[in-house]
């Protein structure tokens, strides 16, 4: 049991973070892993490159002693050819023979000379202690007899040994000897490596100065991007108003300039949001109230009381109904189900609004115009909001008064109205009707007019539909008295994308 308690109490949940800030980062930032990857990248191609220049430059020096030592034997052969002693006259012996070429020939600063003669080195140049150790005589006992090429490690470096035999047949005996060419490698590769660390140096150097750079620049274009996280951590639900400085023309301005409007958005759609609450909740609360203190002060006793109440109560669930319908409608008309088109007769929609319309209420009920021609809509959204004007047109009519629907095509847009002979909209309040729970000023009462008081989201419902095609909506003052309603609409094609109201 106490154990079980030890470990329940020493267990915690980690406090959640609060809101607005942003996660701690965790790992290498995006401009450090845009550094490293071009350092890594440069460094690579930096050394490849240099790994490539070594390598054939290293070719290129062998090649160069490979054709000094042939230099060397194409003319040991040439005088071996001419076989006369140019001092004495004589024909050469093996030994005269090579000393003359030793003394004929000045070898280069990493080359050395040895006349071989019956074993041992006869003459040699220039002065050398090499040609007298054992670990030469050694690696050259096979080469004065065979010939070829062999490679001894000394003091001085690798050197590379190129023999060539020579013998000659007389009357005592025979005499065998060699030209050796020894190649001292490591003079000329120590050059190559000299200029290798030098370029090591310069290529470093270079690498440093890149790096450095692609920080800098990596910083610069990916500033917007620090900008965007800590704009992104100090957005809540409460506060969207924060906004990046935009600058340039490259895919991070855009992204920029999409952030933006994108939180632009954002902070419309939460204000409408709460006012949209607000707005529904004090609407919604009324008939509530109204309803819940009839039945408090209710006296069940009295039937006429109950019956009055009861309408009341009626009444009101209906017109609530009726708002949570509206609500409906409108919180589901930027979906892309919201409506359905087809191409429809302009002329035949017209007529049917007005027949529909008609039978409202007792009015002057006139047809002004019905172009022909097919449009692209959704008939029924657009009777739903043509009858919504004709219903608000009622509201704001008597008996005999003229209300009026037509439609009419200008400039690739469709025009359909409704226009009445009442007392017409203040222009103070041509743009706020159509909000949500937004209404107009009442006018005075008389008896037997359509005067009633309205939910306020007719119109909103109107402007909804208009915006869900595309189109827009707007009022004006009728002649010769009185408002005329416009939706506007414009031309579509199959396929073609709408925008969102």
């Amino acid at each position: 049991m106490m154990t079980t308690m030890t470990t329940t109490a020493m267990t915690t949940e980690p406090e959640p973070p609060e809101a607005g800030t942003p996660p701690p980062r965790r790992g290498l930032s995006v401009r450090a892993r845009i550094t490293a990857s071009v350092a890594l990248l440069v460094t690579l191609a930096l050394a490849g490159a240099g790994l490539i220049v070594y390598v054939v430059e290293l070719g290129r020096v062998e090649a160069a002693m490979q054709r000094e030592v042939e230099q060397e034997l194409d003319e040991f052969a040439k005088l071996r050819q001419e076989g006369v002693d140019p001092e004495t006259g004589a024909p050469f012996n093996v030994e005269g023979l090579l000393l003359t070429f030793l003394r004929r020939n000045v070898p280069d600063d990493d080359e050395l000379l040895v006349a071989w003669v019956d074993g041992r080195p006869r003459a040699h140049f220039p002065e050398d202690p090499l040609v007298t150790s054992p670990r030469f005589r050694n690696a050259v006992d096979d080469l004065v007899l065979n010939g070829g090429t062999t490679y001894l490690d000394t003091s001085k470096g690798e050197v590379r040994i190129t023999s060539q035999p020579v013998r000659q047949d007389g009357a005592t005996g025979t005499t065998e000897g060699a030209l050796l060419v020894v190649s001292y490698l490591d003079e000329d590769r120590a050059e190559l490596r000299s200029t290798m660390g030098t370029y090591t140096i310069v290529a470093g150097l270079l690498a440093l100065l890149v790096t450095l750079v692609a920080a800098w620049q990596s910083g610069r274009l990916l500033a917007p991007l620090t900008r965007l996280r800590h704009a992104t951590g100090s957005v809540s639900a409460t506060d969207l108003s924060a906004r990046l400085p935009e600058s340039g023309n490259d895919d991070i301005s855009a992204l920029t300039r999409n952030f933006n409007d994108m939180l632009a958005r954002l902070e419309q759609a939460f204000t409408d949001q709460r006012q949209f609450l607000d707005d529904a909740g004090h609407e919604l609360r009324t008939p509530l109230t109204i309803i819940g203190g009839h039945l408090e002060l209710l006296d069940e006793s009295d039937p006429t009381e109950v019956e009055q109440t009861r309408r009341l109560a009626l009444d009101e669930v209906d017109r609530m109904s009726r708002l949570v319908g509206d609500l409906i409608l409108l919180a589901k008309h930027d979906r892309p189900d919201f409506l359905t088109l087809e191409e429809v007769d302009v002329d035949t929609l017209t007529e049917d609004i007005l027949a529909k319309a008609s039978a409202l209420a007792d009015r002057d009920w006139h047809l002004d115009a019905a172009t022909p021609g097919t449009w692209r809509l959704d008939p029924q959204r657009v009777t739903q909001a043509m009858l919504q004007l004709c219903d608000n047109a009622v509201g704001h009519t008597s008996p005999g008064d003229q209300i009026a629907v037509g439609s009419e095509t200008v400039d690739d847009t469709l025009r359909l109205w409704v226009r009445d002979t009442g007392p017409g909209v203040p222009a103070e309040d041509r743009e706020r009707i159509f909000e949500r729970f937004a209404r107009g000023a009442e006018p005075n009462a008389q008896p037997g007019s359509g005067d009633r008081p309205g939910l306020g989201l007719g119109l909103a419902i109107v402007s909804a539909i208009a915006g869900a095609h595309g189109g827009t909506v707007g009022v004006e003052d009728a002649t010769p008295s009185g408002a005329r309603f416009t939706i506007t609409l414009p031309a579509r094609t199959e396929g073609e994308a709408w925008p969102a109201s």
